[in-house]
């Protein structure tokens, strides 16, 4: 991991020393001379210590402390560069800036000349003690540690009756004749290989399959030796070169199951080309990249995806590892601090029960302690060895040290938070954490390293998954929990309360709540204690969580941040902000709710990127921010100044070339300077705009609107190959002037809300429109019709009151995957058989909603998932689930929970809930009485979001249990329904 971070900061160095040398900069002989010697020592070191990144953990001690020294002198370098040179890259730019650079350089006797002359001095001596101490030569690394697997132990487990049950039936009830394969993706240590075994020892598999074989896909890394070791296991005496041949001949004439734990794309490859599409034989297999997953099952398989238990189920592992005596209440807090920090997964609560068993009574307070440092204990006891080689593996298993760097990033944020995609991105962006390769923007790479981070299951998804494009993810807490500890451990990111905070490129404020932990291991202090007008910090970046106390007014001290996030600040005050456009590096600035007005000289951030202003109470913005040359992205609700500029006026101060992405959003009033510069805005992607109340009383600014979206759109047609996204939202008033925007154009998704008396023509007309919303339109059945016209939509949500009368008939919606329905009548549309052939996610969202409504989810083969209120009845459940669990693709049911928006004007949301709230009483009243009755009892070790119909008995069980409920304990509050009471097990 120390390679990983210094590899990436020393090239973000020589990228900035080869700008330095270009020829825009005069430089004399002997500065340019230090200069490329830097370069160059810098770049030969880049590539030996790429070779490093493999594992780390096999390097000597003298290579260790190069590479430290190497790190503090990337450091060094980057920090001289930014102190003299604020905008290196910059083309053209304001001329206090270019000023500024060339009294930096001119002069070989200045003060930047003096400081690149010591650091030379310092690349060669730290490039002679690499020679003296022979870190390069003779070295010898040792292969990377197997993948460890997660199998735990039959009295370790927690509840695997539920996942097995819902596996087994899958895999006995599918017919014979074509292949079909589970895979189950997850975590590492999430249960995969527990569950595939419950599964492959279940009595009822054994004899239906009584020709079984289990290999462990890290154990081979050619695909043949894979091949040999499954066709040992069949007994045959075929030889190991004509593997592939006997295999051949076996699958075509015998009844088989296979189970492949951890494969791979390569073993997937292999396996299946000996498969015939008409067999008997039956495949699951294990990983922990979502994309295999769905390579293997694609077609008639079945993708399981795990998911970390909840609170209770994790108490309940504690209490059968660990506190089987008892639970006093002081006991009872300090397991609440190892659940949150564990997060529900299995391998980490066991591993924690291991070392708290070597205590002869342990107590709350301790507990507490071990939870503040998990991360040490991980990697000193070895009680965690297990889950730390499964951690470690996870870290390794990323491609390169950009996407490695990414990834300890998203530890400055606090465990459990959400991040919000966008926000994350575009600080990678702002770090330099992203470096475009190819043909591939910063962004996109920036995109595919998010993917990647997903694929692998180290961040998971949190929001309403009504669109393929993930918005809000977060990390697994004992992931964070140790990628956090290596970060602190290699001065990467720390508390701004550290002592040694100077050290460190990114600093936070986090305010724990009560009762949590904040998993500190550094000697912390107050923010203010100790901090001399002298000291230094190197930071890059600073991010406050809650309150910041006196530290409010020392983030200034941090000259070369590049990223101030203050959104989440509760008592920043706008004169905290009075010098913060000293802050001459500062790419990204986000600021939050206690924030009134406008920095004062803010245009002067002249490398500024991003601004997000959506928290704050500022609803107008001066003009000279839009002038700002490399603003990107500007995000919040305003108006332009409400004195009435001339378009001319505006021009001025809009840059040579606008590079503003993202313009989300402004409110179009009687000042229609932001629809005219639009006009201007070449490089715009993602507008967001608001129609006022006085626009659509005296229409005035409606043309203005129409000619800014007609020209966004038109636009479009000359980059067909760059999303486009228009949300417009005209509120009370009336939508009808849309009829004028002519057709054609090009948009990637647009949404509409207000009234309107009919679809505008231009919706239905535009190229490449794949995503659409239509929210509170008035629109009925008819209206709609012209929407089944749309052959690429791919997803599509109507917030309406009604929509009966809408009919989707055979062919309509050829493309169409995703279908999200906010109705307030109970009355979907209807869908006619042959309709919607691609579809893969239904959500249909109406407390009210009766039974299945009409809704034939058989007609879609493709389905995955049906979403639904989390409020609807008991019975409607039970019905949905039936129906899920009679389709071929067993789509899950998922249930979320409505959010009414605080303004009137903003479209109604829905979150993930737990589970319907119909059964919530019950799960927790059941949970209950296992918690204190059954501790031996087998329960899950891993819920899954899959839903399945309740038998007969246990929903009488409910009922009765709901009539009866006692006041539940407040820490099953959370429980949902999540533990289900054991069915009847095939096995």
């Amino acid at each position: 991991m120390e390679a990983a971070l210094a590899s990436a900061l020393t090239k973000e160095v020589v990228l900035k020393l080869v700008t330095l040398l270009g020829e825009k900069h005069k430089l004399s002989k002997g500065l340019k001379d230090d200069i490329r010697f830097i370069h160059t020592e810098l770049d030969m070191i880049l590539g030996d210590m790429d070779e490093h990144l493999g594992d780390p953990s096999a390097s000597s001690r003298p290579q260790v402390v190069s590479m430290e020294e190497m790190r503090d002198l990337a450091h060094d370098i980057e920090d001289c560069i930014d102190r003299f040179l604020p905008c290196v890259a910059c083309e053209g730019g304001a001329a206090s800036v270019l000023h500024r650079v060339k009294k930096a350089v001119t002069s070989t006797g200045s003060r930047f000349a003096a400081e690149i002359r010591k650091l030379r001095k310092r690349v060669k001596d730290a490039h002679e003690r690499r020679v003296n101490y022979d870190v390069n030569g003779g070295r010898s690394f040792a292969g990377a540690d197997p993948p460890a697997t997660s199998y735990v132990p039959e009295s370790d487990l927690v509840g695997i009756d539920k996942p097995r049950q819902e596996l087994v039936e899958l895999l006995l009830g599918s017919e014979p004749g074509n292949l079909s394969v589970i895979s189950i993706v997850g975590f590492g240590g999430s249960g995969k290989t527990t569950l595939a075994r419950a599964v492959y020892d279940c009595p009822g598999v054994v004899r239906r399959f009584p020709s079984r074989a289990w290999v462990a896909g890290s154990e081979h890394t050619e695909a043949d030796g894979l091949l040999t070791a499954i066709l040992r296991q069949f007994h045959t005496a075929a030889h190991e070169s004509k593997a592939q041949n006997s295999m051949d001949d076996f699958l075509r004439t015998t009844e088989c199951l296979i189970v492949i734990d951890d494969i791979n794309k390569q073993h997937w490859d292999a396996v299946k080309a000996i498969f015939h599409r008409e067999t008997r034989s039956r495949i699951i297999v294990t990983t922990a990249l979502q994309s295999v997953a769905n390579a293997c099952s694609s077609g008639d398989g079945y993708v399981y995806k795990m998911s970390v238990l909840d609170a209770h189920l994790s108490k309940a592992l504690l209490m059968k590892k660990v506190f089987f005596r008892g639970c006093s209440p002081e006991l009872e807090r300090g397991s609440t601090a190892i659940v949150e920090k564990c997060d529900g997964l299995p391998l980490a609560l066991v591993s924690v029960a291991k070392f708290l068993l070597g205590e002869n009574e342990p107590t709350g307070s301790h507990c507490a302690r071990v939870c503040r440092n998990l991360g040490l204990h991980m990697e000193k006891d070895a009680d965690f060895t297990k889950l730390q080689q499964v951690l470690v593996n996870n870290y390794r298993g990323l491609s390169d040290y950009p996407l490695k760097t990414s990834l300890l990033y998203t530890s400055v944020f606090p465990n459990g938070h959400p991040i919000r995609k966008n926000i994350l991105i575009r600080r990678w962006l702002a770090e330099g954490y992203v470096q475009c390769r190819y043909r591939l923007s910063d962004l996109e790479v920036a995109e595919e390293n998010f993917q990647k981070l997903i694929d692998r299951n180290i961040i998971r998804p949190i929001d309403a998954s009504n669109n393929t494009e993930v918005k809000t993810c977060k990390t697994h807490g004992i992931m964070h929990e140790f990628m956090l500890h290596k970060s602190m451990s290699d001065n990467f990111i720390t508390s701004l309360r550290d002592q040694n905070r100077s050290k460190f490129r990114h600093l936070f404020i986090q305010n724990p709540a009560s009762g949590s932990t904040l998993g500190l291991n550094h000697h912390t202090s107050s923010a203010s204690d100790n901090v001399s007008g002298s000291e230094k910090f190197r930071a890059r970046s600073l991010t406050i969580f809650g309150n910041a106390g006196e530290a409010a007014s020392e983030f200034c001290r941090c000259e070369l941040l590049r990223v101030l996030d203050l959104e989440e600040c509760n008592d920043l005050e706008d004169g905290h902000l009075k010098d913060v456009h000293k802050l001459w590096h500062l790419k990204y600035l986000s600021l939050g709710g206690t924030i009134c007005n406008f920095p004062r000289n803010i245009d002067k951030l002249h490398c500024l990127e991003t601004l997000d202003l959506r928290k704050t109470k500022i609803e107008i913005l001066p003009a000279e921010v839009i002038g700002l040359p490399h603003l990107a992205h500007l995000l919040g609700k305003l108006k332009l100044g409400k004195k009435d500029l001339k378009v001319a006026e505006l021009e001025k101060f809009l840059p040579k070339r606008s590079k503003l992405k993202t313009l989300a959003g402004f409110v179009a009033d009687e000042n229609p300077g932001f629809l005219q510069l639009m006009a201007h805005m070449k490089e715009l992607q993602k507008v967001k705009i608001w129609c006022s109340e006085s626009t659509g009383a005296n229409n005035k600014g409606m043309p203005h609107i129409s000619k800014a979206v007609q020209k966004f759109a038109d636009d479009g047609m000359d980059t067909p190959d760059v999303p486009r996204t228009l949300s417009l939202d005209f509120g009370n008033s009336s939508g009808d002037f849309l009829g004028s925007i002519q057709e054609d154009g090009y948009l990637s998704s647009l949404k509409l809300r207000g009234r309107l008396s009919r679809l505008p023509q231009f919706v239905t007309s535009l190229c490449g429109l794949t995503a659409l919303c239509l929210s509170s339109t008035n629109l009925v059945g008819g209206d709609l019709s012209n929407l089944c016209t749309m052959r690429y939509l791919l997803y599509l949500k109507l917030v309406e009151a009604d929509l009966r009368g809408f009919t989707i008939n055979k062919g309509d919606f050829p493309s169409l995957q995703r279908l999200c329905l906010i109705v307030q009548i109970p009355v979907p549309p209807t869908i006619r058989e042959g309709a919607l052939p691609h579809l893969v996610s239904l959500q249909l969202l109406c407390k009210d909603l009766i039974d299945l409504s009409g809704i034939k989810i058989e007609y879609h083969h493709c389905l995955q998932e049906v979403a639904l209120d989390s409020m609807v009845s008991a019975k409607t459940v039970e019905m949905w689930e039936t129906a899920a669990k009679k389709h071929p693709k067993r789509p899950k049911v998922m249930f979320l929970r409505r959010i009414d928006p605080i303004e009137t004007e903003s479209t109604v949301k829905y979150v993930a809930a737990d589970g319907p709230i119909c059964e919530k009483a019950s799960s927790m009243e059941f949970n209950q009485v296992e918690l204190v009755q059954s501790m031996s009892q087998k329960v899950c070790i891993t819920h899954s979001a899959q839903s399945s119909s309740m038998n007969k008995h246990n929903s009488a069980l409910k009922k009765i249990m709901v009539s009866q409920l006692p006041q539940a304990a407040p820490e099953l509050s959370s429980a949902g329904n999540n533990v289900m009471p054991p069915s009847t097990s095939m096995c």
